[in-house]
């Protein structure tokens, strides 16, 4: 298993997918080795055996253009030097040689890379001995760049890899349709296994309604609550969101809207709540994780995930775990899943206006969402999802045709 990340030292939803993949793997048998490009503690990851391509630590810039690939400039590896970890390439290429080496001494059946981060290794450890490569894409360059085109290098470097791949794992339709059309991959090569939520890991837990009193007393004065948590980038369509929070507010007065995360637009987005005249509705709280993260969503009435282009997007899942209710672009692939949501293009701000505002002036319809899409999410297991990966391991490990 390639990946990137792995909590609590991850920045996004991938570490998390891979965390609780593996896991739900490794209950059903399987036995794996997972190369991180850093150093460090991973509590309760003792089912698997973790391997630290770098002394890096997660803070030292691991990350570095992990979820915003504008930077990547170098294209040939061959031209990067390994023995400079100031940037992304070079810790790829790093990572590489990491797992040319360990495959001297590790004989894996099949090998799982995750996203364009670990593209490379993998294919070069396909190269090296001829093992089944399974690529899974939790996003590609076309997600990432939002309205935009993206970086022609990562373009290429997943191009590559999706051509080489014995077999192709999207999480979403959406996503496979990306795979197929904006690539040219043959669709029978590429498989669908959505994302899931494992209730059963969260710690116990206990909101506490005093780290967020200010929203608490506003909500007992008759406010709704909205809330988006994410990176702030141009992949999560906040620039719309924002603008459909003021129709909402021109509208119906009484909301507060809480933008929990950060990311390159965090200046650009508060300018813009200035700009339409919604500062004091707006409240941006900076990057949130372990309790905070929970907070956010304990506190919120509706959760909005605004994507321009979202493969899947486990936050609306875990958001309805704590019991909100969803409205969801139509570009983001965990709509698939569940039904008891409301939905909306990404770039219709009056339509999501419209939504927020039914909400809030119909807590039977709030009661009838958040409701019908917990008894949906309780049905999404990893374990099921391990059971398709099993079954996909299996058919390449054993040569059967896509």
């Amino acid at each position: 298993m390639l990946g990137w990340e792995l909590p609590p030292h991850n920045s996004g939803g991938l570490g998390v997918a891979c965390y609780h993949m593996s896991k739900a793997l490794a209950n059903r048998g399987a036995t794996i080795d997972f190369v991180l490009p850093y150093t460090a503690e991973h509590p309760g990851v003792e089912f698997m055996n973790v391997y630290n391509a770098t002394n890096l630590t997660p803070e030292a810039g691991v990350h570095m253009g992990s979820y915003d690939s504008e930077f990547v400039t170098e294209k040939d590896m061959a031209e990067i030097d390994a023995g400079d970890l100031s940037t992304m390439r070079a810790v790829q290429k790093h990572y590489v040689n990491f797992v040319e080496g360990l495959l001297k001494t590790v004989k894996p059946d099949v090998i799982h890379a995750h996203d364009w981060l670990t593209m490379e290794a993998g294919v070069r450890a396909k190269e090296l001995t001829g093992i089944p490569l399974v690529i899974h894409v939790h996003a590609t360059e076309f997600d990432r760049s939002g309205e935009l085109y993206g970086n022609p290098v990562v373009h290429e470097i997943e191009q590559q890899a999706l051509d080489m791949a014995d077999r192709i794992i999207a999480v979403s339709n959406i996503t496979k349709a990306i795979i197929v059309d904006k690539y040219g991959i043959s669709a029978d090569r590429v498989e669908v296994i959505h994302n899931a939520i494992d209730v059963e890991s969260f710690e116990p837990y206990q909101y506490d309604m005093h780290d967020y009193h200010y929203f608490e007393a506003l909500r007992k004065e008759g406010h709704t609550i909205v809330a988006t948590l994410t990176r702030f980038t141009v992949q999560k369509g906040l620039a719309h969101l924002m603008r459909a929070a003021a129709r909402a507010c021109e509208k119906y007065e009484r909301f507060v809207f809480l933008f929990a995360g950060d990311g390159e637009q965090r200046d650009a987005l508060i300018q813009l709540a200035a700009d339409l005249g919604i500062s004091d509705k707006v409240y941006f709280t900076g990057f949130v994780r372990g309790k905070l993260w929970r907070d956010i969503y304990s506190v919120a009435d509706v959760f909005v995930m605004s994507s321009v282009s979202e493969p899947f997007g486990l936050t609306a899942l875990e958001a309805a775990h704590h019991d909100s209710a969803l409205i969801i672009s139509k570009q983001s692939g965990v709509g698939e899943v569940l039904n008891n949501i409301l939905r909306y293009d990404y770039w219709d701000t009056e339509r999501l206006a419209d939504q927020l505002v039914g909400i809030a002036l119909s807590p039977s319809l709030a009661t009838t969402l958040r409701r019908g899409v917990a008894e949906e999410y309780a049905r999404i297991s990893w374990h099921d999802v391990a059971e398709k990966c099993i079954v996909l391991y299996n058919r390449v490990k054993d040569g059967v045709p896509a």
